[in-house]
């Protein structure tokens, strides 16, 4: 089956590759440029052409996601919180909550999903942001950190207690009340726009409180995170790629003792590592796609074990190519040292690996009950 992204990606290459370095050390993507991908339905490509989006499948969104992190995972990054917005606005809106938000999403507007509070980071149950009913409106009181791309958005995805249960609710971040503080120096993703909001009396419509809320935290934080797993996992593959031909690329040029880099047997096996890696990662996350685009049950386990996956391969393959590289790639710019300051990230957000471990050792008990 042809790529229905295929055609985007030389136009993508252009638009982002030769720019990562600077973005990097500048410390933001250009808005311009973020919003003309967001134009091309290309930042939440999985959003249905009803409404305007380009309808991809799992796997298609999942090797652009891979191709654009291996060109610049802080563009990534901004794709991760944008599809996540959109898939959470799909999966928990309603009708009318569709056609309000989803178009904007696939036509320039950028949106970020709030989560991470200074209480709440892995245990997302602890959040303490508040979202109360006021007749036809809600008012949100809380504080929430590490928001990717919140210094770009026009849109806010706020998650909070409601009542009894949760919510997610849609704010303008031109809302009076909404406080953008951008995180200085972030280690990796620089360019991401992280930032720390500060929701004082933020007042939206109730309208905006995606299907009404009420559900679990778990439930409604799980409907979220998949998506953002899922495109984390594709963006590690990336990662993995681009430090594969790094590490190669360097390997065949660069000579030692009168022979190339490859022919001695110690950096062969890095490299050996590393294909091995990538090769895992990819595997693992087109399963996880497989099981997103064939609807089976077992999708989030899937997704959670291809972001684990992925994650520690890309954080260990990253350091193996700044070895094979030694002093080209000790200085703080360039593929391979973005890439070791950036997969590192991986292995913290959208779970941390201790949680996974712990999410995944529960899901071995279950299927070994289950075969019993």
């Amino acid at each position: 089956m042809a790529d229905s992204l295929g055609a985007e990606r030389a136009w993508v290459r252009e638009a982002v590759a030769a720019h990562a370095d600077a973005w990097d050390a500048a410390g933001a993507v250009p808005v311009e440029v973020l919003r003309k991908l967001g134009a091309a339905g290309l930042l939440c490509a999985q959003v249905d052409p009803g409404y305007g989006g380009r309808g991809a499948s799992s796997l298609d969104n999942g090797e652009f996601t891979a191709f654009v992190g291996a060109l610049c995972s802080s563009t990534r990054s901004v794709m991760t919180s944008q599809g996540m917005a959109a898939w959470t606005i799909a999966r928990l809106g309603d009708r009318a909550q569709h056609r309000a938000h989803l178009p904007g999403l696939v036509s320039g507007q950028l949106a970020a999903v709030a989560m991470s509070e200074p209480g709440a980071g892995s245990d997302l149950t602890g959040m303490r942001t508040e979202i109360r009913p006021e007749g036809d409106a809600v008012v949100i009181e809380g504080r929430k950190r590490w928001t990717t791309a919140a210094r770009f958005a026009d849109l806010l995805v706020v998650f909070g207690r409601f009542g009894e249960g949760a919510a997610a609710v849609v704010v303008p971040t031109d809302t009076p009340g909404v406080g953008i503080r951008p995180v200085a120096a972030p280690l990796g993703c620089r360019a991401a726009g992280h930032a720390h909001l500060d929701l004082d009396g933020v007042r939206v419509p109730a309208a905006n409180v995606l299907g009404g809320g009420g559900p679990t935290v778990g439930l409604l934080v799980t409907a979220a995170l998949t998506y953002g797993r899922f495109s984390v996992a594709w963006g590690c593959v990336g990662i993995l790629r681009a430090c594969l031909a790094a590490a190669t690329g360097h390997a065949v040029r660069r000579e030692q003792f009168g022979v190339t880099l490859d022919q001695h047997q110690l950096v062969a096996r890095h490299l050996a590592e590393l294909y091995v890696a990538e090769r895992a990662a990819t595997r693992a996350c087109e399963h996880a796609s497989q099981c997103w685009d064939g609807r089976t049950p077992d999708v989030v386990g899937a997704t959670l074990l291809a972001k684990y996956t992925s994650a520690r391969h890309a954080a260990a393959g990253a350091a193996t190519a700044v070895q094979v590289l030694a002093s080209a790639g000790a200085e703080d710019h360039g593929v391979v040292a973005r890439a070791y300051r950036d997969a590192k990230l991986m292995e913290i957000i959208e779970g941390s690996n201790e949680i996974c471990e712990l999410m995944l050792a529960r899901q071995a008990i279950l299927t070994s009950h289950l075969d019993s």
